[in-house]
């Protein structure tokens, strides 16, 4: 009797202990799918979530924004994010592919005005007025307008960019007799074809992801000849991309490949390999965003031999020769529909990421920020160089404004101008036939 009382309580034992293990493997194996799904947010688990960036380059803005996803993984053990690097030529196409399958990213950098809007309107964003109150008082309003629709706000912005810098090889112009950068279009095209004339590359263009000659080149020079109204003139149909201004400006690019100011393989170059065109003494020229002044000045030991300039003024232009084609841009944006778990947590990154501390860092490696912050001790002379120059009026940037499918019509034409196929007259017309097909 007793050793068959034994021999029950063995099995009894033994069935607990089995349960247990089981119970304890499928706690295990249920932690593991909440961790990979994202889902959960108790203590031990892990919540993971997605987020889509362009911050692919060696930009200094880059290294920063990826330093500030570390730091808050290393302070947030229970959320992981899931980082989708995409090069920035592919990234709008991508965002608006993804978009259109209501597949976005649970975190995603985004633009204002005409690449947020579709997204707005497809309920595809999340509102995040109720966060607001953690950047209020140090963003101002006009640095938050471009985010916000109808009165929602659908992102936090991280820097101002102004697309329209021309660096430029101080030692090259004074050898062309230049000890000052042109201040007229007529000197700029005569610097231009005095330094081909000395066997030195005018212009360091690196257009293989196309947006290089739309943004940097168009949104400014279209400016200077068309005036800071076009575009939103263009957008409520009171104008047209025939009007014989802008077609002008478009017939700058035209000018200057015929001049042959542009490096030959700057179709097959990109644009920080550009960059490193002109940084290395290869071309007397560059023309990019105000970030750039972070590879060119700031973190350059031979800084002082470049300079920083804007387009000059054209003849006859509505523009004001002293505005900058800039941008408050680089949105952080939520997606919608996010389970409570997933939301609480990426509202958590979001405040996280953006805040004083982000904006400090920046200005400390020479990004020009939307914020109102106290220029760190250890900041750049080159900013606030950079600062003066761009802070006398803002030009709009033309991919901020205009709808992406009109911005690669003229993005492809602009590259056959450059290699002396089709007219300005003949794109213009085209990029109109677009935004109509739109409408």
């Amino acid at each position: 009797m007793n050793k068959t009382r034994k021999g029950k309580k063995a099995v009894l034992l033994g069935l607990v202990a089995l349960m247990t293990l089981f119970t304890a493997a499928c706690g295990s194996n249920n932690a593991a799918t909440n961790g990979a799904s994202g889902n959960g947010g108790g203590e031990g688990e892990t919540i993971t979530l997605t987020m889509m960036h362009q911050w692919t380059s060696p930009n200094v803005d880059n290294e920063v924004y990826k330093a500030r996803i570390a730091e808050f993984e290393a302070q947030h053990p229970n959320i992981k994010i899931k980082q989708d690097g995409v090069p920035a030529a592919q990234y709008k196409t991508k965002l608006r592919t993804l978009a259109a399958g209501n597949n976005l990213a649970d975190i995603n950098v985004v633009w204002p005005g005409a690449d947020l809007d579709p997204l707005v309107a497809g309920n595809l964003l999340e509102p995040i007025n109720h966060l607001m109150e953690n950047w209020t008082s140090i963003l101002p309003e006009d640095a938050l307008s471009g985010f916000n629709v109808d009165g929602q706000q659908y992102a936090v912005p991280t820097k101002q960019s102004f697309v329209d810098i021309i660096y430029y090889n101080k030692e090259m112009f004074a050898q062309v007799g230049y000890d000052q950068f042109p201040d007229t279009y007529d000197k700029f095209i005569d610097a231009v074809k005095k330094l081909k004339a000395a066997g030195i590359t005018p212009i360091s263009l690196g257009d293989k992801e196309q947006w290089p000659l739309q943004s940097s080149y168009v949104s400014i020079i279209g400016d200077r000849f068309t005036g800071s109204d076009f575009l939103p003139a263009v957008l409520a149909k009171q104008a047209k991309f025939t009007d014989p201004e802008f077609v002008k400006a478009l017939g700058v690019i035209d000018e200057l490949a015929k001049l042959g100011a542009f490096n030959t393989d700057a179709l097959n170059m990109d644009s920080v390999q550009a960059q490193d065109y002109f940084i290395q003494g290869k071309a007397a020229m560059h023309i990019s965003s105000s970030t750039v002044d972070g590879r060119v000045r700031i973190n350059n030991e031979e800084a002082d031999k470049f300079g920083i300039a804007l387009f000059p003024s054209v003849e006859g232009g509505k523009g004001d020769p002293k505005k900058s084609a800039g941008v408050v841009q680089y949105g952080i944006a939520i997606k919608s529909g996010l389970d409570e778990k997933k939301k609480a947590a990426a509202e958590e990154f979001l405040k996280f990421f953006v805040s004083e501390d982000l904006y400090k860092e920046l200005i400390r490696n020479g990004v020009v920020v939307p914020a109102k912050v106290e220029m760190p001790e250890d900041g750049s002379k080159y900013l606030e160089e950079m600062l003066a120059l761009t802070g006398n009026g803002t030009a709009p940037v033309f991919d901020a404004v205009i709808p992406t499918q009109v911005v690669d019509v003229l993005q492809n034409g602009l590259q056959a101008l450059v290699i002396g196929q089709g007219t300005p007259e003949e794109l213009a017309k085209e990029v109109q036939e677009a935004f109509d097909n739109l409408n």
